[in-house]
């Protein structure tokens, strides 16, 4: 099932750049991103009520909450940087670029959460990275 959401996850991306390059022109980057956090924050936490998962923000340990908001500052600094490039770059470049986000991710999840790496993931980690170099030159 994980692959599904996955694929379904990168189609989203897709329409995320594609509707964030329409959406950031002429305006500043900043507030672009800012408006669409708020749309995230927003969708999410209707989905947590509506699902009923409200209840279990009383579980969340320190650790849970350490790591969640250290993972929301990443991403919206991720995002503010993302919205930026789209805001000076064509969307076609900007996210095939992003998209290193995988080979970084290949890398740390080895070092710091010792995920074993096998061929397929070196593999398919270099043929993301060597795509990524060529966009940008």
């Amino acid at each position: 099932m994980w692959k599904l959401y996955a694929l379904l996850s990168a189609f989203f991306a897709a329409l995320t750049a594609l509707l964030a390059k329409a959406g950031v022109s002429g305006v500043d980057s900043n507030l672009a991103t800012a408006v669409r956090t708020s749309v995230v924050l927003l969708l999410s936490w209707g989905i947590v009520f509506a699902s009923g998962a409200g209840g279990a923000f009383a579980a969340l340990t320190g650790r849970n909450l350490l790591f969640l908001v250290l993972s929301g500052v990443a991403t919206g600094l991720s995002w503010l940087c993302y919205f930026k490039a789209l805001a000076l770059g064509e969307v076609s470049r900007v996210a095939p670029v992003d998209k290193l986000s995988v080979v970084f991710v290949i890398v740390l999840s080895f070092l710091f959460l010792h995920e074993t790496v096998d061929w397929k993931v070196l593999a398919g980690g270099t043929l993301i990275l060597f795509g990524s170099l060529v966009m940008l030159w």
